[in-house]
């Protein structure tokens, strides 16, 4: 996890006659230096980061840094990075598709998100990789040429690449790197060395310390969570949805989730179809090829679509029976109920919409008992005189502005589960139990323009308040230009990467999603919380109690501080391994 360590590196620059303890034409014209995944490297200026590298590492994880190329002299251009085998004790070795490479691309917020922290202007966000990792060759940059004079013009490479690239006198370009520590990993040190190939035969070593704990990462997420569907990917790469191609991309999007502990929408051509009495055409290809969905890409939580029909109203209620029955005995004869769940209703904020959750849940529970409710609502009521919608429901979303601890406590207690759930940057309503206290507060909202830390904390404050889940409403909206303006607009405001997380790969000529920063902390979170379930089942709770106070005490307070994260992480991690 990149943010969750001190990220230091030393720099060696390699040149002709580079004496060490005097200052070189080659150290004149390229500076190296470090930085945490949690910071946003601005292009103007020359970054000054650390000086050594000492990162860790449980096995199972992923851990990040980035490396800065600054240009105090004249301008320069990278025509290689490359990373060596982290080598520790007797040879051991983690290495080849165990480290990724990526060029941080920086997008623009022309109008502020409400309630933004941070102005206008270029942010550091996506990662552009080395490697496109459909076809394993290097994302190579535009070219046109000609065989011969009057043939027709050729073309190869994408307008967004890697490398090469310039950085210019008094900039800065940073560099992302991810290093997967395997499950077979021997703990103890390894160490690595980067290398930065500029012009003029300018080359710059970095020497890495990787420290692997003595314990390992579970492959499924135990944070459960749902971040929406893929259907609007189709429109992103001008295919039909439908199509072979659409498949194949979406398939990519879901891997992309998977490996950043977020658990993958259920593609709908693995489901089972429904036929018009509400039965299920049960396909045993189709159930193979869903199967190995589930184990490939370590799905947990499966998410049962909603019935196409107007249920509970009497014309459609048989309908929904017989769905509601065959889906729930397919899931349960394939082992997957446990982790099933029925998205019943998204926000009923009318008193009509509480009597229908409560009458939908009590369908359900009648036709398929062990199947659990999810309805995105706080656990208070929005009007005391509106109906009980308790009984019906049995996993509650509430944003993370309408968060009270006391009635999450409450529907604990007898037996809820509650998930947390953001939107835009909605602050507490006016039937907030606390509003008074909180109405001018602010929680972590999931914006390009708020800090990186935003996105990892919010899983330490689920901790804190027993919250078990993390819901986001999409991933893919349809935003006004994905690489240059990912503002979602809505009534005339813009929420800068709202509902937006993965940016199309076309402009890389990759047929899937490409990452950023935001996706990057998001998973580092997800992998904080399994150090504290690990240490949980250790006999830790009380520490872990006492790390996430210091991190974030509520909603409405929480560290920033990428330094603050590392220790806490390095505690977490020592405690766990002096309780093996």
């Amino acid at each position: 996890m990149q943010p969750s360590h001190r990220i230091m590196i030393v720099g060696i620059l390699l040149g002709a006659c580079v004496v060490p303890g005097r200052v070189s034409h080659a150290q004149e014209r390229i500076s190296l230096s470090a930085a945490s995944g949690m910071v946003r490297v601005a292009q103007n200026g020359i970054y000054h980061g650390d000086s050594t590298a000492e990162v860790s590492s449980a096995r199972n994880e992923w851990e990040s840094f980035q490396v800065v190329v600054s240009a105090p002299g004249n301008t320069i251009t990278i025509q290689d990075v490359t990373v060596s085998d982290f080598v520790g004790e007797g040879g051991a070795k983690i290495g080849g598709d165990a480290v990724r490479l990526y060029r941080v691309e920086y997008v623009r917020v022309r109008r502020s998100t409400p309630r933004a922290e941070e102005p206008p202007g270029l942010f550091a966000g996506p990662l552009v990789p080395f490697i496109n990792p459909v076809t394993g060759q290097p994302v190579e940059p535009k070219s046109q040429y000609r065989e011969r004079w009057g043939a027709p013009i050729q073309t190869k490479g994408h307008e967004m690449y890697a490398v090469p690239f310039d950085v210019f006198s008094g900039q800065s370009q940073p560099l992302w790197i991810d290093v997967h520590v395997p499950k077979d990993a021997q703990a103890g040190q390894y160490r690595a060395t980067i290398r930065v190939t500029a012009g003029d035969n300018l080359r710059a070593e970095l020497p890495v310390t990787l420290t692997v704990w003595n314990f390992t990462l579970p492959d499924s997420p135990s944070m459960r969570n749902h971040f929406g569907n893929f259907r609007n990917v189709a429109r992103y790469f001008s295919v039909e949805g439908n199509s072979e191609r659409f498949r194949e991309i979406e398939m990519r999007y879901c891997e992309a989730m998977a490996e950043h502990r977020m658990t993958p929408p259920i593609p709908r051509s693995l489901l089972p179809e429904v036929g018009d009495d509400g039965s299920l055409r049960i396909d045993p290809a189709r159930t193979r090829a869903l199967a190995d969905f589930i184990e490939r890409l370590h799905v947990s939580d499966f998410e049962i679509p909603r019935a196409p029909y107007r249920a509970p109203l009497d014309a459609d209620r048989a309908k929904t029976v017989r769905y509601l029955k065959d889906y729930y005995a397919y899931v349960s004869e394939n082992g997957w109920a446990d982790g099933a769940y029925y998205y019943m209703h998204d926000e009923p904020n009318l008193a009509e919409n509480y009597e229908l959750v409560r009458d939908y849940g009590e369908l359900v529970h009648e036709t398929a008992p062990g199947l659990k409710c999810l309805v995105v609502e706080q656990t208070y009521p929005q009007d005391p005189s509106w109906p009980d919608i308790d009984p019906a429901v049995d996993i509650w979303c509430p944003l993370w502005s309408f968060i009270h601890r006391e009635s999450i406590a409450e529907k604990i207690a007898h037996g809820d589960e509650v998930w947390s759930y953001t939107a835009l940057t909605q602050r507490s309503p006016r039937y907030h139990p606390d509003y008074e206290q909180c109405r001018d507060y602010d929680p972590p909202y999931w914006h390009i323009d708020r800090p990186l830390a935003s996105y990892r904390v919010p899983v330490w404050i689920n901790r804190q308040y027993g919250i078990t889940g993390l819901l986001y409403w999409t991933t893919v909206t349809m935003v006004m230009d994905a690489w240059n303006n990912p503002a979602f607009s809505h009534f005339g405001r813009h929420f800068n990467g709202g509902g937006f997380l993965f940016y199309p790969g076309e402009p890389c000529g990759i047929d899937g999603a490409v990452t950023g920063m935001r996706v990057k902390n998001l998973r580092d979170g997800m992998e904080d919380y399994e150090y504290f379930v690990i240490l949980d089942e250790r006999g830790g709770g009380d520490v872990v109690e006492d790390i996430v106070d210091s991190i974030a005490p509520s909603w409405w307070e929480f560290t920033r501080d990428p330094e603050d994260y590392r220790r806490a992480r390095t505690r977490l991690a020592e405690e766990i391994v002096r309780r093996k």
